[in-house]
């Protein structure tokens, strides 16, 4: 559909562009997954059925284009999706496959690349692989990644066995523009809630080491960390006890801690929803991800089992009020002031929920695992358009993943490295 309009949420990214080198439509702008293949895996059947994946999501192929009516999209032909097959060695196999993501994810894509999709196959031997697929997030988003894993896997077990390929109708990511421009979310009623709760207030930005170097190009890094069987059971069994979510929980914890490292008791955190709105579109790629604010009021508020009791108040408050990001500003502008600011960095909170059908699938006679558990940090990685972001996830093992990404350009590695400690050690100290 080229010559669409954008959707909300591709407009918001183009007010964070700053080039081909940074910021939202920059290089480093990706998103990055890993899967472990146990069986042999043929390359060009890979290749062709990584060619099936782009022709099916056109967004793969989508330019987004400014103008002065808001800006559109337009889509290019289906084409080759670039495969490299390379050699991998090491003693310690799941530590080669991790640092093979990682070495992928420091690797850019320029937003001008077609299609948005690159794909990585790592071999040890011939029933031993890692399968990295990289895209440039003005065309996918977390749930996106798992459509198109699971799309893959379905298209190479169909080449292999010359049957068609046993997926869903997909509607396309600009079908999906149409419709929110035709009929939009955010209503009246959810206008006034955030205007209403909003207003006065802004972002919680965590204070940085030094200012913002205005003509330094941005240097993300992230800090990963795990916590131990024992505290990841305890905050289930708390969440379980409040009748909330591991999020809520895990929520509070980086609240109370922002309101000690600000003296702000009204702490305002991002955090992302699926943003999809309409069950028709669960199966359509493209960059549907939406940022909400988490307003608590944590005043006079001490232990942990009140602010969770807050929090929970809050997020169902704001979900049930969820509209694209930029109708929220638009009811209260003054959230959005600390994004601007040198001397701190708004950090998204968010807990990963990977779809399931992201995992354990079969690529023909290959099982494919996803690599969750990741313990290697990075001093340079896949960057976001600004501030710094906190990623929890809920791993299989039962234990709590965590990653914790920044600009190194404003933090020392020893600040952020405290951050998650004390973060650790707020939980185990709460929750005993």
């Amino acid at each position: 559909m080229t010559g669409a309009p954008l959707s909300f949420n591709q407009e918001f990214l183009l007010t964070f562009d700053k080039g081909d080198a940074e910021g939202a439509l920059g290089e480093r702008h990706i998103l990055v997954d890993a899967w472990r293949l146990t069986g042999p895996v043929d390359a060009t059947v890979l290749q062709q059925a990584l060619d099936d994946v782009v022709a099916r999501h056109d967004v793969l192929r989508t330019d987004v284009v400014a103008d002065d009516d808001g800006g559109h999209q337009v889509v290019h032909p289906p084409c080759a999706a670039r495969l490299s097959v390379r050699p991998l060695a090491g003693h310690d196999r799941d530590v080669a496959a991790e640092t093979l993501l990682n070495d992928i994810d420091d690797e850019p894509i320029t937003v001008r690349e077609i299609p948005h999709l690159r794909a990585v196959l790592g071999r040890f031997d011939d029933n031993d692989a890692v399968l990295v697929l990289a895209t440039h997030h003005v065309a996918s988003d977390d749930w996106s990644m798992g459509l198109l894993v699971r799309d893959l896997a379905a298209y190479y077990t169909a080449r292999l066995t010359g049957t068609p390929a046993a997926l869903p109708p997909a509607q396309q990511y600009a079908d999906f523009a149409e419709w929110q421009r035709r009929s939009g979310v955010a209503t009246e009623q959810a206008r006034d809630y955030w205007r209403r709760t909003l207003t006065g207030h802004g972002m919680t930005a965590v204070p940085t080491d030094r200012p913002l170097p205005p003509d330094r190009p941005d240097s993300y890094a992230a800090h990963r960390f795990v916590l131990d069987a024992d505290l990841s059971a305890r905050v289930r069994e708390f969440a379980r006890a409040m009748r909330c979510t591991p999020f809520m929980v895990l929520l509070a914890a980086h609240q109370m801690q922002l309101r000690d490292l600000t003296g702000r008791s009204d702490v305002m955190t991002p955090t992302f929803t699926a943003g999809r709105y309409l069950e028709r579109f669960n199966d359509t790629v493209g960059p549907f991800f939406n940022l909400v604010p988490l307003l608590t009021e944590l005043n006079g508020v001490r232990h942990l089992r009140d602010v969770v009791g807050r929090v929970r108040t809050t997020c169902f408050s704001a979900y049930s009020h969820d509209i694209p990001f930029g109708d929220i500003v638009a009811e209260a502008p003054g959230i959005a002031e600390a994004f601007a600011d040198p001397w701190g960095a708004v950090v998204a909170f968010q807990v990963l929920q990977p779809p399931s059908f992201a995992d354990n699938l079969v690529l023909g006679e290959a099982k494919a695992t996803a690599i969750r558990d990741r313990r290697l940090s990075q001093r340079r990685s896949s960057s976001i358009p600004n501030g710094g972001s906190w990623a929890l996830e809920l791993l299989p093992s039962g234990l709590i993943g965590g990653s914790l990404k920044y600009n190194a350009n404003t933090f020392d590695e020893s600040t952020i490295t405290g951050i998650a400690d004390d973060f650790r050690n707020r939980l185990a100290v709460a929750l005993t």
